[in-house]
């Protein structure tokens, strides 16, 4: 019985184990990955629809402000644009409309126009509306003057559009760094393993692809397919983004290629691809990983960058840089709290990816044994 257990003991841990013991301890790599398990499982609420599925509903009215601002400066503006307009000494009818005021019961109706003529449809128009409303045919909701976050330019909530916003981020940067590390890893494990001319090839195509600035090559793959759509930018940044893990992969396999396990494993007749995918990827698989992680933030901010400028998300899909792209326009009038929202929660997001990323390439660093 002492045997077997000193024997249990001396059995070291994997990579695994000792990358997650390191985690572990590392208390701001906890803390990040529970941020960004959090945005994980917000992302999984709003694609099943449990929040932020009604995010296009109308609710407030244009530009209403924050909560904790108040409605205050709601009621101030909307009493200056329902007060009278001053009078104009050269209008004609200055004086009439100046004694019909004055006259009890003669006051300008609110459907008025500022010669105090009532408009002669607002009765039924009224009308129409409350049968419709009857009928279940029209819905007439009163527009709330203002929201916790606020409201962007059509009063949707900005909350529900941050949060609906990242679904689309994060989905784009985690299937695009999905396919260009899949990429990279199988270009990589290729070039590697066989060298010579085959390595050539591939070095070619890298070189092409590094020598155009990253930022110019994602922008004129974009503008050539000029299809706008989720699709669209996932395999941009895929096709474009795989040179990283492609270098590290390829360095990884030159280097394990002329180990003894897969000396052993080619003596007893294993095939090409069992030494490159069964014995040599098991032992690359963590710079793999680290590369899903770091490609995960650059990828959301490439994103952001291409629906900013026009090429990214079509009309009628929200995501951080579509609602960047808006705020532009509304900082000229002042309302800022959409531009806050999408930049606070992209900047929480990729500075706990950020922190995370280094911590797992820490963790699984071999050396760090």
């Amino acid at each position: 019985m002492n045997s077997k257990n000193s024997t249990d003991q001396t059995v070291s841990p994997g990579l695994w184990a000792l990358a997650w013991r390191r985690l572990r301890a590392d208390k701001i790599a906890m803390i990040a990955m529970s941020v960004v398990a959090a945005f994980l499982v917000v992302l999984v609420l709003s694609a099943s629809g449990l929040i932020a599925s009604d995010w296009e509903q109308e609710i407030a009215m244009s530009y209403a402000p924050p909560g904790f601002i108040g409605a205050d400066a709601v009621k101030t503006e909307a009493a200056k644009a329902e007060a009278p307009p001053p009078e104009n000494p050269l209008d004609p009818l200055a004086d009439v409309l100046r004694e019909l005021r004055k006259t009890p019961g003669n006051q300008q109706p609110p459907s008025a126009n500022e010669y105090g003529v009532p408009d002669p449809l607002a009765t039924e128009m009224k009308e129409i509306y409350t049968e419709l409303a009857k009928k279940g045919k029209a819905v007439v909701a009163e527009r709330v003057p203002t929201l916790p976050f606020g409201a962007d330019k059509w009063g949707h909530d900005i909350i529900k559009k941050t949060i609906k916003g990242a679904e689309t981020s994060i989905v784009v940067g985690l299937v695009a760094a999905f396919l260009a590390t899949l990429l990279g890893t199988l270009f990589g494990a290729i070039s590697g393993y066989f060298g010579g001319r085959v390595d050539d090839l591939f070095n070619w195509f890298y070189s092409i692809f590094t020598s155009i600035p990253y930022l110019l090559l994602i922008l004129s793959v974009a503008a050539v397919l000029q299809q706008k759509g989720v699709t669209t930018i996932i395999l941009i940044l895929a096709f474009t983004g795989w040179t990283g893990p492609f270098r590290l992969i390829r360095a990884e396999y030159m280097k394990h290629k002329n180990r003894e396990y897969v000396w052993a494993a080619d003596a007893i007749g294993a095939s090409h691809f069992r030494k490159m995918f069964i014995h040599i990827f098991p032992n690359v698989s963590h710079v793999a990983l680290v590369q899903v992680s770091i490609l995960v933030v650059g990828f959301i901010k490439s994103e952001v960058i291409l629906s900013f400028l026009g090429f990214g998300v079509p009309v009628g899909v929200v995501s951080w840089g579509s609602m960047l792209n808006e705020a532009q326009n509304e900082l000229i009038l002042g309302k800022w709290w959409q531009l806050v929202a999408a930049t606070a929660a992209m900047a929480v997001l990729v500075t706990a990816f950020s922190l995370f990323t280094d911590a797992l390439r820490d963790a699984l660093d071999p050396k760090l044994k």
